[in-house]
């Protein structure tokens, strides 16, 4: 007997100026079900999410809710049908609290006319934090949150409609182990109430941990959709990116480390992180790692220049430095941020204006602006990172998350930074972009400049750094050098009382 799904898509096509996005696609939505969409960046998977609930329209194709034809015209339409959305670019409001965010557009009325219940806003809102184990006042400013607590809001929010098919757009790229646990236990409850889950992920640990089906897009079409039990990691690579890749990059060789590049002593700043000490030479990639919250990033942004420090040394080729991003970004320092969004882009230029915002000063010593040399630059960017865009004139918002991230490392390499601060340099990156990310860092060290990278996937820290420092709670708790560093030595200085 056939079973109805709950909801489904079919023959799906939408197209933007140079791009065929989606070709043809079907989906079906089951209830009760959690369907894994996998690809790489650009293969289309948030564009179909996006026609799902109602952010775009479809060029071609029909919407079935239970068998029945239905149209989905906007968002309004797509939340009549229980279908909500957490996006990995956030949509919250940062000016506005947790609770006003979670409600926003939904408020409850108080008993005066033209007035809101806030009272019952905030205790709808705590409910609902309480619901995923998030524990904060929920009257607090978004925009005082960190990215894991931004997406644990998102999360709520979604959750607070009473969704019966819920779409997460990598839900635990911005996560601790601990929050990733208990997402995982809140999809076991939602699957048991009926809610079908659609869930998009790069990391195939998570696709066969917790997938009942498998959809792969790639260039905008349905490749197969298939149950896990008939693939293994390899072969549904394969299927994404349409030829063989090694998911578990391990570097050729290492240089031998130079002379002292960056040079931290004692370091402490308003932020929480306090007498920080740690060393990059030329030719290494250093790791830094520990929990979400433990103070990597703000680290990371103090040595840079663009968070104030309130005692210590940062050393950037032997001359003191700090205090200033733009003197760091002179000296040949360079910061890939963790929210490439509103830290690393300029979203309303276009690729080539953002390949070349960092480097103008090295392309046009003499201060007058040259097209011709500016597009020369960018397009040269542009074939070196295999950037997917049909011309560098196109909004750089426009493009893919991997491909974004990939005009941020551009922008650095067009300016000939030596020493380059990678935040998360394959968050939101699907695996076929994040072997050439890896090989990228690779080439640098290899041509003399050094690397200090963060992440929170250890394996990454392991298979790619040459030493490691752990931090916990604001402070450096260890260093693990290369024969030292392993998952379990990591996690054991991350967690350690």
């Amino acid at each position: 007997m056939t079973v109805v799904p709950l909801f489904e898509l079919r023959g799906i096509s939408k197209e933007f100026p140079g791009v065929k996005a989606l070709d043809d696609v079907s989906f079906e939505i089951r209830a009760g079900e959690v369907h894994m969409l996998v690809g790489e960046n650009g293969a289309g998977k948030s564009t179909l999410m996006k026609i799902l609930c109602g952010a775009y329209r479809a060029d071609r194709g029909s919407f079935f809710n239970n068998g029945e034809p239905v149209t989905i015209h906007d968002s309004t339409a797509a939340r009549k049908f229980g279908i909500a959305v957490i996006f990995q670019d956030f949509t919250l409001v940062p000016y506005l609290d947790i609770a006003q965010n979670i409600f926003l557009g939904r408020e409850f009325s108080s008993r005066l006319p033209g007035f809101i219940d806030r009272r019952r806003i905030h205790a709808e809102a705590k409910r609902v934090l309480d619901m995923i184990g998030f524990d904060i006042d929920p009257r607090m400013p978004v925009h005082g949150l960190g990215v894991a607590q931004q997406q644990m809001v998102e999360i709520a929010k979604a959750l607070s409609q009473d969704a019966r098919i819920l779409v997460m757009d990598e839900p635990t790229a911005a996560l601790s182990d601990r929050e990733t646990e208990l997402l995982f236990a809140m999809i076991a409850r939602l699957k048991k109430n009926g809610v079908a889950i659609i869930y998009i992920s790069h990391r195939l640990s998570e696709v066969f941990a917790l997938g009942d089906r498998i959809t792969v897009l790639r260039d905008g079409s349905n490749i197969a959709s298939l149950l896990p039990a008939e693939t293994t990691p390899d072969q549904l690579v394969t299927l994404m990116v349409g030829r063989p890749v090694d998911t578990t990059y391990t570097r050729p060789s290492r240089p031998t480390p130079g002379a002292v590049v960056l040079d931290v002593k004692n370091l402490s700043g308003p932020s929480g992180f306090s007498d920080i000490n740690l060393t990059v030479r030329a030719g290494e990639i250093v790791g830094l790692s520990g929990l979400v919250g433990s103070g990597r990033t703000e680290v990371a942004r103090a040595i840079f220049g663009a968070d104030r420090v309130t005692a210590g040394e940062i050393r950037l080729f032997g001359e003191p430095i700090g205090g200033s991003t733009e003197i760091s970004a002179l000296r040949g320092m360079a910061l890939i941020p963790e929210n490439r969004k509103t830290q690393g882009l300029a979203l309303a230029r276009s690729v080539g204006d953002n390949i070349v915002l960092a480097g103008l000063r090295k392309l046009f010593p003499s201060g007058f602006f040259f097209p011709g040399r500016a597009m020369k630059a960018a397009r040269a960017i542009i074939e070196k990172l295999r950037i997917a865009t049909p011309t560098l004139r196109r909004p750089v918002a426009t493009l893919s998350g991997g491909n974004q991230q990939k005009v941020v490392v551009g922008k650095w390499l067009n300016a000939d930074a030596r020493f380059y601060i990678f935040d998360e340099p394959t968050r939101g990156i699907d695996v076929g972009a994040k072997a050439e990310i890896f090989r990228l860092l690779d080439g640098l060290v290899h041509n003399g400049a050094a690397i200090l990278m963060i992440s929170s996937e250890q394996i990454e820290i392991v298979h790619i750094c040459d030493r490691a420092y752990v931090m916990r709670s604001g402070r450096i708790v260890g260093e693990l050098a290369h024969h030292e560093l392993t998952e379990a030595n990591i996690v054991r200085l991350g967690i350690h009382q």
